[in-house]
């Protein structure tokens, strides 16, 4: 272990880094969890949030929201600050997918002179219960153009808990983690999963086609199906074991994940 520091949560009301905090908490860690409604103000778009919420901060849990780029200049500050470590959630696939903020997020930590993580996860559970996929469940139809590829879904608290383990303990410098569950399944699969676990039947639409038809046929859905075909012509993801290797404990399935937010409620 580490000395005791203390860690600044980015993103800390959202999914992984409301997890990480809790997680960091738990174990007797302090933390100031920042957001834009979270205990410490937070907002990229007002770099006047920044030193007070990286103020005394020696590590750095760092993520953006979709489509808002990492700051350089916040990185850098962060480091002048004397944030001496850094763990970024960033995603898989990005260079397949040409997802240019996160490839300059990653850039910019590898650069930034402080130890760095990096975290690549597959999608999450969570997209279906807390995320994007929600009001699709709901409405008894997901749709997305990646057909019966195979994806290795991984749980936000199992990045969670590596997050944790990269920030507070020696090893994992210099790495970057495919993080993934312990088995793919295809949409299809899944989607058919969490309708089991509520009783109800929830359809999935695996095509491009169907994808732009219901987006309108705007530029950015024609630009968003070859995105997600260049993820498609990955093939299957294979399956990682980082999840166990880093924390000690197998990554959470996706059927105990969908029965335990079935269970919750997350669908109701």
């Amino acid at each position: 272990m580490t000395r005791d520091v203390m860690i600044l949560v980015l993103g800390a009301t959202g999914s992984t880094g409301r997890r990480v905090a809790e997680q960091l908490r738990a174990a007797g860690h302090t933390v100031r969890g920042a957001s834009r409604s979270g205990q410490a103000t937070f907002d990229w778009s007002e770099p006047g949030t920044w030193e007070p919420a990286l103020s005394g901060a020696s590590a750095l849990y760092l993520m953006a929201p979709d489509g808002i780029p990492v700051d350089p200049a916040f990185v850098a500050l962060a480091v002048e600050q004397g944030v001496e470590r850094i763990v970024l959630l960033s995603s898989g696939a990005i260079e397949a997918m040409g997802d240019e903020r996160l490839l300059a997020a990653e850039r910019t930590v590898r650069d930034s002179g402080a130890d760095w993580t990096i975290l690549r996860p597959s999608w999450f559970n969570q997209n279906f219960d807390e995320g994007f996929f929600r009001p699709a469940i709901m409405a008894g139809e997901v749709l997305i153009p990646l057909g019966d590829v195979r994806q290795a879904f991984v749980d936000a608290d199992d990045i969670a808990a590596v997050a944790a383990t990269a920030l507070t303990q020696d090893g994992h410098a210099g790495r970057a983690y495919d993080l993934t569950g312990p088995g793919s399944l295809a949409f299809g699969e899944a989607v058919e999963i969490i309708g089991r676990a509520i009783g109800r039947d929830v359809r999935y639409l695996g095509g491009d086609e169907d994808y732009i038809a219901a987006n309108g046929f705007s530029g950015e859905s024609i630009h968003a199906a070859k995105a997600f075909g260049a993820l498609r012509a990955l093939g299957d993801q294979p399956v990682a074991d980082t999840v166990s290797e880093v924390t000690g404990r197998p990554p959470k399935s996706f059927e105990a994940f969908a029965a335990q937010a079935a269970a919750q409620g997350a669908w109701h």
